[in-house]
């Protein structure tokens, strides 16, 4: 069985080599040019961990091209994983999924899989027939189905090899084999559904995930008021095994291609079919607050942002990605700078994509590390939890600084040390010190 995976971002690259390291030949197309020529000279457009070495091992079963009719000539199940981002009302845009699916129909020569790998709106599959229906020029039969990702930037290798559960939606008993076939040396449940459950289960998967971040935030919120620890909050709840310790830090809020869009896209599914989903708007708004809240207390140590000098560590939505997608930096950093501030930047590999969003700036100091980025500032700024922050010479840094503040945005710094040094400490949820 041949595969090919249509559109190679993070999800369509990532299955594509991983099934290749199953065994399998797969092509990957991309419309992208450039990106074809620089993976076919084994060049990553982003970083993930991993994934090199993995398109290295593999590179004999993997070929990539920017045609589909190449792709659907030779493949027996196509993986249709192009961008699905949201429009300016919080829907999906589904454009890029009609022009895969009318570009496979005009190439029709055999019978297809075509199966939804994108995270996609309940009945999305019934348009991709709908519009298959519509340029298919022969009587050529074929299916669509819903195989969703659940995938985490920073350890999506592990995340597809070695799933919690593979979640199949068929209409047939062919299709049901023909996964059976793909996923029978996986070791993981597969649960099989019709389409429309298996759409709606990654869209609740995330909302779900998203929920339990911006209640954490939430309850920070409280402690501070309080004198509460948030991190003693989550580490009692998570205990609870119908609650579980994961997805409860709380921090400056989640960012990134996939929470900040599938929580929008899910509330206005909602929204259309004349529901109550109004639980997700709370969970969006208290996300988008993060920002201002973090702001603020920066504002409470140092009044005046105007002509202060800020390390800003991390730039990427999470550690292990190079992904500044809705990273909360953007916001952070361009806030500081409309109110006059200084950035002096750092992040081990978002640098590049920082950049693109930002480009030079007098008020932007692109540095070459941590302890480059804290010449003369006023307080550092942690807003991804890399570990070589934890690991930095705090000792040295204060030496370096204007002030020796810290504003913690993700609790990853040992407090005690921290404020055995005399820091100025200021983190989320919970006590710090010298304030």
């Amino acid at each position: 069985m041949k595969l090919g995976v249509i559109g190679l971002g993070h999800v369509g690259l990532v299955t594509a080599v991983c099934f290749a390291e199953k065994g399998f030949e797969v092509i990957g197309m991309d419309k992208d040019k450039k990106r074809i020529q620089n993976l076919m000279n084994k060049k990553l457009p982003f970083y993930e961990p991993g994934l090199s070495e993995l398109l290295e091992k593999n590179f004999n079963r993997l070929k990539f091209t920017d045609s589909i009719k190449e792709i659907i000539e030779n493949v027996d199940v196509v993986f249709l994983c192009v961008g699905t981002p949201p429009l300016p009302d919080g829907s999906a845009d589904l454009s890029q999924v009609e022009d895969a699916s009318r570009e496979i129909a005009k190439n029709l020569n055999k019978y297809l899989l075509i199966v939804e790998k994108s995270t996609v709106p309940v009945k999305t599959a019934e348009w991709i027939k709908k519009v298959m229906s519509l340029y298919v020029k022969k009587d050529i039969p074929f299916e669509v189905a819903s195989n969703p990702e659940f995938l985490r930037e920073g350890s999506a290798i592990k995340d597809f090899l070695e799933p919690d559960r593979i979640v199949v939606g068929i209409e047939s008993d062919k299709a049901k084999n023909i996964f059976e076939e793909i996923y029978k040396d996986f070791k993981a449940p597969i649960i099989f559904t019709d389409i429309e459950t298996a759409e709606i289960i990654k869209h609740a998967s995330n909302a779900f995930l998203a929920t339990k971040i911006s209640f954490i935030n939430m309850i920070a919120d409280l402690c501070e008021r309080t004198g509460a620890d948030v991190i003693k909050v989550a580490e009692a709840m998570g205990f609870d095994k119908r609650i579980g310790r994961e997805f409860l830090n709380a921090g400056i809020g989640y960012g990134g291609s996939c929470f900040p869009k599938d929580v929008k896209a899910f509330y206005r599914i909602g929204e259309e079919l004349g529901l109550d989903f109004s639980l997700l708007k709370c969970v969006d708004k208290i996300n988008e607050e993060r920002v201002n809240k973090f702001i603020e207390k920066i504002k409470k140590i140092l009044w005046i942002i105007r002509d202060k000098v800020f390390a800003v560590w991390g730039l990427s939505f999470k550690p292990g990605t190079d992904d500044v997608r809705e990273a909360p930096s953007l916001k952070i950093v361009r806030k500081i700078i409309e109110e006059g501030g200084i950035c002096r930047v750092y992040d081990p590999y978002a640098m590049e994509n920082f950049k693109r969003e930002f480009g030079e700036s007098e008020r932007i100091y692109y540095a070459e590390d941590i302890y480059d980025a804290c010449r003369n500032a006023h307080a550092i700024l942690i807003l991804t939890e890399w570990n070589e922050f934890k690991k930095a010479d705090f000792s040295k840094i204060k030496e370096m600084m204007e002030t020796a503040i810290i504003v913690d945005g993700r609790n990853c710094l040992n407090m005690e040390k921290i404020c055995k040094l005399e820091f100025i400490y200021i983190p989320t949820g919970r006590k710090g010190c010298g304030y």
